[in-house]
């Protein structure tokens, strides 16, 4: 393949990638939009390779294709490592962004990893604690934030532990919004924790199995009230590290402001995962709303 061929291949699944993020991670698009140019290539090439690992289950016709297609993923990354030619847009445009800037492979077969295992789980099998959740939060979101702040040459403890909270607390209220969703595909609330479930009397037994239910408005709500606060108290430890926090890794940790966003909206609907006020706009505020807080905190240099 001539130079020039391999620049406009390299091009076309950069763009692919781009169009992927605005089409599927629309309130993310914003963020990266905001990044200077040297880290977008990279950024957008990381957030696609997460809109695909993301919605492998949701796209496929049955579980077991979701499964495969996590799988091939998860072969596609020791396949780039071993400079090896992928012919999909997004594996090559990771496989640009890998050469050029050494990203971790470690952290992103964690990414991965933590959506096959995820993927594995039984409709029933509830994860115990809050922990699990946060632990799966870390593992494929904060990732995505220290592959970026890699990206564009951040080497800062401050920034890393800034992008963890970051990340655990943008997880965690996804996963909230995202009940409605998969209890409609019949998850039964799998990503309410046990303990949290038990202790608001959503946890019941069923011939064995232990089910969530979802019969009691007031009782979820409570539930989601536990666990937002739990992602709240993360972006304060993240804010509380502002000030170690570089310059130049800001603009990667701008993913706090559609986190508190959704936070904020969640607080609205009194924590009413149902409420269709979430499903609104972008994240439940007006898209101009939205864009002009991204501006001002982007503007100001804060997250």
């Amino acid at each position: 393949m001539s130079g020039a061929s391999a620049s406009g291949g390299i091009r076309s699944a950069l763009s692919h990638c781009v169009q992927q993020v605005r089409n599927y991670d629309y309130h993310h698009y914003l963020c990266l939009l905001e990044l200077p140019p040297n880290m977008r290539k990279a950024a957008f090439a990381l957030r696609a390779f997460n809109v695909e690992t993301a919605r492998a289950m949701d796209v496929a016709s049955n579980p077991n294709i979701g499964l495969m297609r996590l799988i091939w993923w998860r072969e596609a990354i020791d396949k780039i490592f071993d400079n090896k030619l992928i012919e999909h847009p997004t594996a090559q445009a990771l496989s640009s962004i890998i050469s050029e800037h050494k990203i971790n492979k470690g952290w992103l077969k964690r990414s991965v990893e933590a959506r096959i295992n995820d993927a594995k789980r039984e409709v029933t099998d509830i994860p115990e604690t809050v922990e699990e959740l946060e632990q799966y939060a870390e593992d494929t979101v904060s990732t995505l934030l220290y592959m970026t702040l890699q990206a564009g040459g951040i080497n800062s403890t401050a920034a890393d532990h800034a992008a963890s909270h970051i990340g655990k607390a943008s997880g965690l209220l996804l996963l909230l919004k995202s009940l409605p969703y998969h209890a409609s595909r019949n998850r039964q609330f799998s990503y309410i924790p046990a303990k949290v479930a038990d202790k608001h009397g959503l946890l019941v037994n069923q011939g064995g199995q232990r089910e969530i239910r979802m019969d009691s408005c007031e009782r979820l709500c409570d539930a989601v009230f536990e666990m937002a606060s739990v992602a709240n108290s993360h972006l304060q430890k993240a804010r509380e590290l502002a000030g170690t926090v570089p310059k130049e890794a800001l603009p990667v940790l701008l993913p706090t402001v559609p986190a508190q966003v959704l936070l904020d909206s969640l607080s609205r609907a009194q924590f009413d995962v149902f409420d269709p006020r979430l499903t609104r706009g972008i994240l439940g505020i007006p898209p101009l709303w939205y864009q002009l807080k991204l501006k001002w905190h982007s503007w100001r240099g804060k997250y």
